[in-house]
């Protein structure tokens, strides 16, 4: 069966997605590329987990996986490094890979949404309003009065949750607002809330102490090291839903890609499309950011790359998408652990660091095939 969308008659302003060249699209391929990715996510998280002050190796780390979960005996494994293993590695790395996952799959949802393969995240200002909402909270946090129930510690992460629903809302708002209300509208209502709240983050690094202002620097470059049982928790109950659900919006975005036009003709409810798309995101990205921070090109980077192997077809692109975010931000939290230890990179760094080569990569090879 073909992986393409079914075709529509189309307008004289629709026109399908040109292929892209050298892409070995099909379903004989995309079961190999997932499983080469799940692979190779098993082989990291491993790898991961058992790195760091006290070393582990991976078959001690996988016995006591395994333990814990009732498939094996005896872990024979010390009581110190299962303690190191359950209460600092698992976790971290858990979150690694829910945090990929979330971010992947909602880059590849937004340039279906966008019908564009350089979309991501930060369009619609989910990215920009955590940010803002998390030195809110960085700078003012200590002003507001809180229920004896409610931790101090958690503050940080719901203003930031908080700031990224808030900005996609507002975005969704002046798109819904404007008598174009196609993705077009929304990318402008995105612009104008991304500089909006990058206006809010200027007056804050402003006025912030030099406490404060190293706070706000190294929460927008992103780290894992808030991970632990209890925060992995809170991001997985909203996080992991959320990309389910933009997972089975996959066939959709597949008919969104001949057109809104086309995508009418063939039963989908455009606006609704976008209504729930937009929710999930912001959800997914608001949920991850609150925790680890600002995590970069992921994605942007996971999605695009992963299209020339798979083609256009979300039913495997936003799956693979899942996998090799994950295994991509497990990889990146290993080696800002690991590159200058004892101390630790953010691991919005590590992320950059890896999306600009990618991007410089493309430009050549766009600007050899496009010619003079």
């Amino acid at each position: 069966m073909n992986a393409a969308a079914p075709t529509a008659p189309t307008t004289g302003n629709e026109q399908r997605p040109p292929s892209r060249p050298g892409a070995i699209a099909g379903r004989w391929n995309a079961p190999r590329t997932l499983l080469g990715l799940v692979v190779a996510l098993t082989v990291v998280a491993l790898v991961a987990a058992g790195r760091g002050a006290v070393p582990i190796a991976p078959g001690d780390v996988l016995r006591t996986l395994l333990h814990g979960f009732g498939f094996a005996g005896d872990a024979d494994v010390s009581e110190s490094a299962q303690r190191v293993l359950w209460h600092l590695r698992f976790p971290r790395v858990a979150l690694a890979i829910v945090a990929g996952a979330a971010l992947a799959v909602s880059g590849a949802a937004l340039q279906g949404l966008f019908r564009n393969p350089l979309a991501d995240p930060t369009l619609i200002g989910v990215s920009f309003g955590a940010a803002a909402g998390a030195a809110t909270m960085i700078v003012l946090g200590h002003h507001i009065a809180l229920p004896a129930w409610f931790s101090r510690t958690w503050l940080l992460p719901a203003g930031a949750f908080t700031g990224g629903l808030l900005a996609t809302g507002l975005a969704y708002l002046l798109s819904a607002a404007s008598r174009d209300r196609g993705v077009a509208a929304l990318l402008l209502a995105g612009i104008a809330v991304n500089a909006a709240a990058s206006a809010l983050l200027g007056l804050y690094s402003h006025i912030a102490d030099d406490a404060q202002l190293r706070n706000i620097s190294f929460w927008n470059l992103g780290s894992l090291g808030a991970a632990s049982p209890s925060t992995l928790g809170v991001v997985a109950l909203i996080a992991l839903p959320a990309t389910l659900g933009l997972l089975k919006l996959a066939p959709q975005f597949n008919a969104l890609a001949l057109g809104e036009a086309a995508a009418q003709h063939l039963g989908v409810n455009v606006r609704r499309l976008k209504t729930i798309s937009v929710i999930l995101i912001a959800a997914c990205v608001g949920a991850v950011t609150a925790v680890t921070g600002v995590i970069v090109f992921v994605g942007l980077v996971v999605p695009h790359a992963l299209r020339f192997v798979l083609g256009p077809d979300h039913r495997w692109l936003m799956p693979a998408a899942a996998v090799g975010g994950a295994a991509l931000v497990t990889a990146a939290d290993l080696t800002a652990r690991t590159l200058l230890a004892p101390a630790e990179l953010p691991i919005g760094i590590v992320t950059a660091f890896i999306g600009v080569p990618f991007f410089a990569a493309l430009l050549i090879h766009s600007g050899r095939r496009l010619g003079p």
